[in-house]
């Protein structure tokens, strides 16, 4: 995780650690440049007086006013556009979510903000957040991203050999494998036996050489060592090889995996090759027609789609994305100018998959070999696609055909005519398999109106399954209560299946000793997180949870408020007499108070965010939504986004309608931060009264035996307790209730 090197600083300090120094970084500003790894080493001994040293390195990535630059750049909702589907709710926008499987959108995207908000995962963020939860992106990496996006240059720091050892695995492997896309590519254009063997292949097919470039196909020579020995020759280690599948060890040797084979990047949305399949171009019927990168930290095969990186755009504007088998198939219809298309890969199709097609729109095509064979077989997928609410239509090519074959017998008027013509919704083109194939077999028949009613159980939507049930029952002329009352049967058959694979699976734990998950607690804290206020008195009976969480729900409410609230004028009570009161922003109210007390915030991501609060109000300002957008820390602003965004709103018309009038939070925000002070005034006293018990405890011993220090510790222990009772009794007195010990 980047961090601040001010925070790192402000960590070792709070860890005891005397002294540090920093290595060759001198000109790192602590209190603005974002840093990935930070070489320092601490020096010293604890209070055991051990001596110890604690070290990390660092590669500065980004100076501030790059970041700067890059979020004032970037459009959220063009960047968000690439994978969520989003269409317009008021003033802002909405789409299905991204990090979860939902139905109904409860994603967001607030434009003028320049924030997201998900409530279905609760994440939140900026536009670099949002990369770096779904991309698994660092900080750094999300930011350049957005930078070439945006045709901003970021000057970095040539790396010593020693920074460049210390780079994380996924960034070395991802390396690795640009060079070897790279290296497969001039092996097919630029050497005798990938021209005499790949490229003549492509060209036999009729792929344009432009098309074998948009994909940069490339080639494996046929030798048992060539692409490794380039590989390690270039600096990279026989370990890395090996991890992603373009080298296998035998007998201590490294040996090419995809030797003699056409070789197919897979990339990820980005763009960034993460695999490769590699056809055979050989004859021999024992070896495998493809082979695909074996699964590593870069590549799982189900969750990725070739050529979605180059369909995205299409797919947003045509809404709607049509779906093949294979590496050719996506190459040929593009090659045709159709764009909005992408493959499994030769894969079973999976739900993640679906979930990825999902981000861009819910109308899919299904493009099938003409061969009966292939066509059951494809049919097993398109149940998933419903299920998991796609709108599907199929498209048949002629018997022998595929997307790739059929795309060079006709032009590419006729076949983007034939798959607009064509297409049919799945349940008319199960009709039709049924009259062609089952009509004069009863028996293939039934199974053939089974299927037709199992594709229809699983879609969840209950209108749509509505609209199919009536249709398949004209199309086969039974009543749609026979055909409820089977769909009503595989739906039961499903749900007793998942109850048989949850006890199936709970015996397998117990046999194996596994532990399920631990009961819910009794008592939970109450959620503030909103807009709803804490309530008089909500913590003063004891019988919540520890202190710990019920400072944390005090801490979460208080800065919630700044954050909501920093801004607006406040007008603090009881000025000195003679004085007229003057106003102060919020914010900078709630800091000074804060401070004056003596108070701090524990909690690790509200301390981030109050201190955001510090640093401006001692620049006599506070801070905007940008500031905290700045942070490197996705949970800060998925918090700041979450106390700023409200899912529901009270009509503004409500009150004129119903003459209704609720209270406002923000016109009650002295009670609010004088309870919120009470309360954190009331967690620190019963922390400290703790304390005492356990210190009171420990003298017991001493006390038995008369000793005199013992004694007089107890008194001294017994006086703090006192104030401290008394203390609590005058937080009693404000809430007007009584505080259980």
């Amino acid at each position: 995780m980047p961090v601040r090197l001010s925070r790192v600083f402000s960590t070792a300090r709070s860890a005891g650690l005397p002294s540090g120094q920093v290595l060759g970084s001198a000109s790192i500003r602590p209190e603005k440049d974002f840093v990935q790894r930070l070489e320092v080493f601490f020096c010293g001994k604890n209070c055991g007086g051990t001596p110890y040293i604690w070290f990390f390195t660092t590669i500065v990535m980004i100076p501030a006013h790059i970041v700067d630059q890059v979020l004032q750049t970037a459009v959220i909702e063009e960047v968000i556009g690439d994978y969520v589907e989003l269409k317009k709710s008021g003033s802002a926008l909405r789409g299905l979510s991204p990090f979860t499987n939902e139905k109904t959108p409860s994603f967001y995207v607030l434009p003028e903000k320049g924030i997201f908000k998900c409530f279905s995962s609760d994440k939140g963020g900026s536009v670099v957040t949002f990369l770096m939860e779904l991309d698994k992106l660092s900080f750094p990496q999300a930011i350049k991203q957005l930078a070439e996006r945006c045709g901003i240059e970021i000057e970095e720091e040539e790396m010593t050999p020693e920074q460049q050892q210390a780079r994380s695995e996924r960034e070395s492997l991802l390396a690795l494998n640009a060079w070897a896309q790279k290296w497969f590519t001039e092996q097919l254009h630029n050497t005798e036996e990938g021209k005499a063997i790949g490229l003549s292949y492509f060209e036999s097919r009729g792929f344009r050489a432009e098309t074998l470039k948009t994909f940069n196909i490339g080639y494996c020579p046929d030798s048992w060592d060539a692409m490794s020995t380039a590989a390690t020759e270039a600096g990279y280690t026989p370990e890395r090889l090996l991890a992603l599948g373009l080298a296998k060890d035998k007998d201590g040797k490294l040996w090419d995996f995809f030797k003699g084979r056409v070789m197919f990047p897979i990339r990820d949305l980005t763009g960034r090759p993460i695999a490769f399949g590699g056809r055979t171009l050989s004859k021999e019927k024992k070896v495998a027609k493809y082979f695909n990168s074996p699964e590593s930290i870069l590549y799982h095969k189900g969750d990725v789609l070739f050529g979605m990186h180059l369909a995205k755009p299409a797919i947003a504007k045509e809404d709607r994305v049509l779906l093949v088998e294979g590496y050719t198939d996506v190459m040929a219809l593009r090659q045709a100018g159709i764009e909005h298309v992408v493959s499994s890969s030769g894969t079973a199709l999976t739900v993640n998959q679906i979930k990825l097609i999902r981000r861009y729109t819910k109308n899919i095509t299904v493009l099938f070999d003409g061969d009966a064979a292939g066509i059951r077989a494809s049919l097993r997928g398109v149940d998933l696609l419903l299920a998991e609410g796609l709108n599907v239509n199929v498209v048949l090519f002629p018997d022998g055909d595929d997307p790739d074959s059929y795309s060079k017998k006709v032009p590419a008027d006729v076949l983007k005519r034939h798959i607009e013509e064509e297409a049919k919704d799945f349940v008319a083109f199960k009709l039709e398999l049924l009259a062609r194939e089952s009509a004069d077999d009863p028996v293939k028949r039934t199974e053939m109106i089974h299927s037709i009613l199992g594709s229809i159980a699983v879609i969840p939507d209950a209108i749509q399954q509505g609209v199919y049930l009536k249709l398949a029952s004209e199309e086969l002329a039974l009543s749609e209560d026979v055909l409820q009352s089977e769909i009503n049967k595989v739906i039961r058959a499903k749900l007793l299946e998942e109850q048989k694979a949850l006890k199936r699976e709970e015996f397998r734990k117990q046999r194996m000793g596994e532990q399920g998950p631990p009961p819910p607690p009794v008592h939970s804290a109450p959620d503030w997180s909103d807009e709803h206020a804490p309530v008089e008195g909500a913590f003063l009976g004891g019988a919540l949870a520890e202190q710990e969480a019920r400072r944390t729900v005090i801490e979460r409410d208080l800065v919630r408020r700044m954050l909501r609230f920093g801004d607006k004028d406040f007008t603090p009570p009881a000025p000195p007499e003679g004085e007229a009161p003057a106003t102060v922003a919020f914010a900078r109210y709630v800091v000074a108070y804060m401070q004056s007390l003596n108070f701090e915030i524990q909690h690790a991501v509200f301390s981030e965010v109050y201190g955001v609060f510090v640093e401006h109000a001692h620049a006599e300002s506070v801070p905007a939504m940008e500031d905290f957008m700045k942070h490197p820390d996705p949970e800060v602003q998925s918090f700041v986004v979450g106390a700023v965004v409200d899912k529901h709103k009270v009509s503004s018309r409500w009150a004129e309608v119903h003459q209704i009038y609720s209270a406002r939070e923000e016109d009650l925000l002295n009670k609010a931060l004088m309870d919120s002070l009470h309360l954190l005034k009331l967690s620190d006293n019963r922390k400290e009264i703790d304390e005492i018990q356990e210190q009171l405890a420990g003298l017991n011993e001493g006390i038995e035996q008369n000793e005199e220090a013992a004694v007089a510790s107890m008194r001294e222990l017994l006086e703090r307790r006192k104030a401290l009772d008394e203390q609590k009794r005058n937080i009693s007195t404000y809430f007007g209730t009584t505080i259980l010990p």
